[in-house]
C-alpha cells in the first residue's frame, strides 16, 4: 500500500520543472545495464521539451542506445528560501546522427567537465515529467556536519 505524501511536498508544474532544467547543466542519468540499474552524472542543456545530453564510448551509451527506457533527475537546495527541489523526466534516449540535429545541438550551451572526446550526443524525449519541492526540516547544528548545504540558511 503506498503511503500518502505529506501535505509540505508541493508538485511543480511542467513548466516549472522545465525552468529548472533550462537554467542547470549537471544531472543524473539512469540507465538499465544487465538487468540492473546505473546513475551516471552528465553535463546537460535543455532543447525544446528534451535533454540532450553528449557521452563517449562505454557503458552510459549502450545503456541509452536503441530507444531504450532511462530516467533523467536533477535536484537543488535554496538556503534563501529553505526549499530543495527535484525534477525527474523519464523518456527514451536516442543518439543524434543527422546533421540537421547536430548542428543544432552544436549551437546549445553543453559543455564536458571531464576531459576527454564525448563524441556521442544523445536526446532524451520526455515521456513524463515530474517535479516537486519541499521545505527542509531545521538542521540540528550541533550535530549537522558543517558542510551541510541547509546549515547556511539557519547561520
Amino acid at each position: 500500500m503506498a503511503k500518502s505524501e505529506p501535505a509540505s511536498i508541493q508538485h511543480l508544474s511542467e513548466s516549472e520543472c522545465w525552468k529548472l532544467l533550462r537554467t542547470h547543466v549537471l544531472g543524473r542519468l539512469a540507465v538499465v545495464v544487465e538487468d540492473h540499474p546505473e546513475i551516471f552524472p552528465v553535463n546537460y542543456a535543455a532543447d525544446g521539451e528534451s535533454v540532450i545530453f553528449r557521452t563517449a564510448e562505454g557503458t552510459k551509451l549502450h545503456g541509452a542506445l536503441d530507444n531504450t527506457p532511462v530516467a533523467f533527475e536533477i535536484d537543488g537546495y535554496e538556503p534563501a528560501t529553505e526549499q530543495a527541489w527535484s525534477v525527474v523526466l523519464r523518456g527514451s534516449a536516442v543518439q543524434l546522427t543527422r546533421a540537421p540535429e547536430l548542428d543544432k545541438a552544436a549551437k546549445l550551451p553543453l559543455e564536458a567537465w571531464q576531459s576527454g572526446a564525448k563524441d556521442h550526443l544523445m536526446r532524451i524525449g520526455t515521456s513524463k515529467l515530474s517535479g516537486r519541492q519541499f521545505r527542509v526540516t531545521k538542521p540540528d547544528v550541533w550535530t549537522t556536519p558543517l558542510t551541510d548545504a541547509r546549515r547556511a540558511s539557519f547561520e
